[in-house]
């Protein structure tokens, strides 16, 4: 299973937020700092602020912070709230047309492994990403000190 683009991007505007001491970071700081998108990121950025994991303000003074405290953002529910598609094979899919399904016990196989993906996700919050000395790393990678 590979996460697609718009949820890494979720990930990173979350950890730059967290580890951002300096007011409210731009989405335009954001894209520099990660040489990525600006549209892109703009998308992003409207779903988390729509799903209540930051809050955007516009103005001389806008930017954007966290909605909840990192330790309140669980990485699986995350994941699970920007992914639209977990279906490992198309007999886990809404439109599976696999003449096997009925009698192979592949999907249920696939259905344990994507259990334990989100259960292994779900053990950890954005605090846990950027904690102690994490925290010290990022700060230094993403130049906000």
């Amino acid at each position: 299973m590979r996460l697609t683009t718009f949820t890494d991007y979720a990930l990173r505007v979350l950890i730059y937020l967290a580890v951002s001491d300096d007011g409210q970071p731009t989405i335009r700081e954001i894209a520099q700092r990660y040489d990525i998108s600006r549209n892109h990121l703009m998308k992003v950025v409207q779903e988390l602020s729509q799903k209540g994991y930051l809050v955007a303000s516009r103005g001389k003074r806008g930017g954007l912070r966290l909605g909840m405290p990192p330790a309140e953002i669980k990485i699986g529910m995350l994941v699970r709230d920007m992914e639209s598609d977990f279906a490992l094979a198309e007999c886990l899919g809404d439109k599976g047309h696999c003449v096997l399904t009925p009698s192979c016990k592949l999907r249920s196989v696939f259905t344990e492994a994507l259990d334990a993906f989100f259960a292994a996700l779900d053990a950890y919050t954005l605090q846990d990403i950027v904690s102690g000395r994490k925290r010290a790393r990022l700060l230094k990678i993403l130049s906000l000190e």
